[in-house]
């Protein structure tokens, strides 16, 4: 059963990398962590961050063909997250460098990773995207984790 599974993700991340390659945020997506917190502040959310190589990354072009680009995702996730994706695109060496600073502070160690912020900033979760590759298990995550922190 595991090498259905695994094959499954391959054959998804193989249909991704024929896509072109991203470096703009997708729509419903920012790609200014300030200024995501100061909306979610304003608005009473959390934030979500997502870490990802968009145009190297086999996971990452996955999840973003396959959840991050999904209007019912979007749609859903901006009810409780502002939405931030940091990108470490091959394409755009300038991007990289601007961006490797969120990398250090929150001790990135893979792509795609997600964190989950309060409005305040403070980390309440993370974890690796690809392990929830289908919207409904993206989204149920993400109450699961909205539920054990406070927003305030």
């Amino acid at each position: 059963m595991k090498a259905v599974t695994y094959l499954a993700l391959f054959a998804l991340s193989a249909t991704a990398l024929v896509g072109n390659a991203f470096a703009a945020p997708l729509k419903g997506w920012s790609d200014d962590l300030d200024k995501a917190l100061e909306k979610a502040k304003a608005e009473n959310k959390a934030v979500l961050v997502e870490f990802t190589g968009s145009d190297w990354c086999p996971p990452c072009k996955m999840m973003r063909a396959e959840v991050f680009s999904k209007d019912e995702f979007v749609e859903a996730a901006a009810k409780k997250f502002i939405l931030v994706e940091i990108d470490f695109p091959n394409g755009d060496p300038d991007l990289q460098k601007k961006n490797q600073p969120l990398a250090e502070k929150y001790k990135i160690e893979g792509f795609p990773t997600v964190i989950l912020l309060n409005s305040a900033g403070k980390e309440f979760g993370r974890f690796f995207a690809s392990k929830y590759p289908k919207v409904e298990d993206f989204l149920k995550r993400l109450d699961s984790d909205v539920e054990k922190k406070d927003l305030d």
